[in-house]
């Protein structure tokens, strides 16, 4: 039985439970992604688009899924410790798959703004969620109608028209249970015209003994004159596996910014679909994957300039250790009628090792002649010279390579806006290049601190 045929039976036999405690919205969509998945297949390795990640054997394994959506306790108050310097967020959490408010979550919430469970909202909002829910995400991927599915909750997020957030939002996603799991995730990310808001989002593993998947969907709609900045931090185990794909659709004048950052995990895979529908939109992309052991870290993008004076810019960075590997593949397309795009697409690669293994291939697909587009990859070892001169002043080598790969990670960091963040990311990648495993769990939630009046 291949991956796929296992989850639609599992759907198919459990149909009335699934439906049953869901909303009409997510039904009506899941339906239809039932019908989508007849005959196809999860790709495999070497197919196109997919040459360096089987999906199928991600999802191979007899992972469980909530069906009936048993409560799985996890006390939050004990697993994470945010010392996220001069932070505040409004917090909440994912438990699994499941949504989980913490106690402070609706307080000074600004007018208008829900963070809430995307089951409850799509039955007490039900033309809001309607209108968005599945309008981005492409269910002729196998891996994106799996999601559709068979999800049952997630997190909805939305700011009105003219509000802007003062906080950042924060998102905490905990696999932790007593057999192998699989967590259907869905989030929908809604920022309405002239609105701004920052949205962090923290992967992390509890119980390492059991293996997980995370299959995520992201849909972001940023609407015009509008700004979105999501970071999301990847600190798991080497038992957890995860899938995750993003769609964002920007209007006239929006900015949207995307920093993924992957500290430790098993095998991941990030897929980004940005499509720039409106003039004037301006989009930042930006990567970090420090990987060892055997560890597999693959970012795959798709940045899509359909209108004129767009600019985008992607930077993908990566430090492979021991036999890890890693893998980029990037698209730059410029519709015949986008006049005036500038974009720029960067991967730069660091082996730490003689085993590590690094695949690029950064794309260019352009229609049009009035643009600025460039593109390019660099895989190298770090500067022998630079190492020898660092030893040469006392510096222990163990030292003298950890500030190399720490300094080499930079420009990363600092494409962060939020100071706090910026800087607990560089402590992070400090602790995760001496090979200790500290997390964003640990220090995550000063930000969440009582809040002053």
């Amino acid at each position: 039985m291949s991956a796929l045929s296992q989850y639609i039976e599992l759907y198919d036999s459990h149909l009335e439970v699934i439906e049953g405690k869901s909303s009409e919205v997510l039904n009506s969509h899941r339906r239809e992604a039932r019908k989508l998945l007849e005959g196809k297949s999860l790709p495999h390795k070497g197919e196109e688009g997919y040459e360096k990640t089987s999906i199928e054997e991600m999802f191979a394994p007899d992972f469980g899924v909530n069906i009936n959506r048993v409560n799985i306790p996890v006390d939050v108050s004990l697993s994470f410790k945010c010392d996220v310097p001069n932070m505040s967020t409004i917090m909440a959490f994912v438990v699994n798959d499941t949504f989980a408010p913490s106690s402070t979550l609706h307080n000074k919430m600004p007018q208008g703004v829900i963070v809430d469970s995307l089951a409850r909202a799509s039955q007490e909002h039900p033309e809001l969620v309607g209108g968005f829910y599945n309008g981005l995400a492409q269910n002729e991927k196998p891996g994106v109608a799996l999601n559709t599915m068979l999800v049952q909750d997630g997190v909805f997020i939305y700011v009105p028209r003219g509000v802007v957030m003062e906080r950042p939002i924060q998102l905490v996603n905990i696999f932790n249970s007593v057999a192998p799991m699989m967590g259907v995730r869905r989030l929908l990310v809604v920022v309405e015209d002239g609105a701004s808001a920052q949205l962090l989002i923290c992967d992390h593993t509890q119980n390492s003994e059991y293996r997980y998947l995370s299959s995520q969907v992201v849909e972001a709609y940023v609407g015009k004159n509008a700004s979105l900045d999501i970071y999301d931090i990847e600190e798991s185990s080497a038992t957890t596996a995860r899938y995750s794909q993003l769609f964002a659709r920007q209007q006239r004048d929006s900015q949207l910014l995307v920093n993924g950052v992957t500290l430790s995990g098993g095998n991941t895979r990030n897929d980004y679909h940005i499509d720039l529908v409106e003039d004037n939109s301006k989009t930042t992309l930006a990567g970090m994957a420090i990987a060892s052991g055997s560890q597999h870290i693959d970012n795959n993008t798709y940045i899509k300039h359909a209108s004129t004076h767009g600019m985008s810019n992607q930077l993908f960075k990566y430090v492979l250790d021991d036999e890890s590997t890693g893998a980029f593949d990037g698209v730059i397309y410029v519709a015949p009628d986008a006049r005036f795009t500038e974009a720029y697409q960067s991967n730069r690669n660091l082996l730490a090792s003689k085993q590590a293994r690094m695949h690029t291939k950064p794309q260019l697909e352009i229609y049009n002649d009035d643009v600025k587009c460039s593109h390019g990859a660099t895989t190298g070892q770090l500067d022998a010279d630079a190492l020898f001169y660092m030893r040469s002043r006392g510096i222990p080598e163990k030292d003298a390579r950890t500030m190399l790969m720490q300094a080499f990670m930079v420009d990363v960091i600092d494409m962060v806006k939020m100071e706090g963040l910026r800087d607990r990311l560089r402590h992070l990648v400090e602790k995760r290049f001496y090979g200790q495993q500290a997390s964003c769990s640990e220090c995550a939630a000063a930000c969440h601190e009582p809040q002053k009046d």
